[in-house]
């Protein structure tokens, strides 16, 4: 019984100290937290905290949810010129990565050689090499995959400015005739 009576209590108590939502009620430029709904007139933002993590979810977006992934794919969302800019970006962003990994790559080989010779051991001790090419295969295997995504994205980026060419083109032969 007396258990019994402790799981109570600690559960009692433990519940409301774990109220792990509240409101946050937006009109205009006035913002008010809540642990209740918001009224009509103002903009619900229900917030939650759970294991670390505070999450911010509007009441609006699950209206109007729309999967930019999907938009994409669409390609009817966007203008080419706008598709061809995305692609651009993303191709800066692969290529800067990559340019990062081999900067990872020589300091971690001159954490691997620092490390080899504190330890006093040769350059072609089996362990060392082993990390090496340990090392290598998993920098290699990242700019690899950067790699492809690169080349998929240039064939896009290249299928779309022909197809924009292409309709260029066939544009101007229409408004060309009278």
């Amino acid at each position: 019984m007396e258990k019994l009576l402790f799981v109570a209590v600690s559960l009692a108590l433990a519940l409301p100290a774990h109220a792990t939502s509240i409101y946050k009620c937006v009109k205009g430029d006035k913002i008010v937290f809540s642990q209740i709904s918001c009224p009509k007139d103002f903009n619900q933002h229900q917030v939650t905290y759970q294991l670390g993590i505070t999450t911010e979810t509007s009441s609006e977006a699950n209206e109007n949810a729309r999967d930019p992934l999907q938009a994409l794919l669409n390609q009817s969302s966007i203008s080419k010129e706008k598709l061809l800019q995305l692609i651009d970006s993303e191709l800066y962003r692969l290529k800067q990565e990559n340019s990062y990994y081999d900067i990872l790559r020589t300091s971690e080989r001159q954490k691997i050689d620092r490390k080899r010779y504190w330890q006093k051991q040769a350059k072609d001790d089996p362990e060392f090499v082993a990390q090496l090419q340990e090392m290598n295969n998993h920098f290699d295997g990242l700019i690899n995959i950067n790699l492809a995504s690169i080349k998929l994205l240039t064939q896009h980026q290249t299928q779309i400015e022909a197809e924009s060419a292409e309709q260029s083109s066939s544009q101007a032969a229409a408004s060309s005739l009278p």
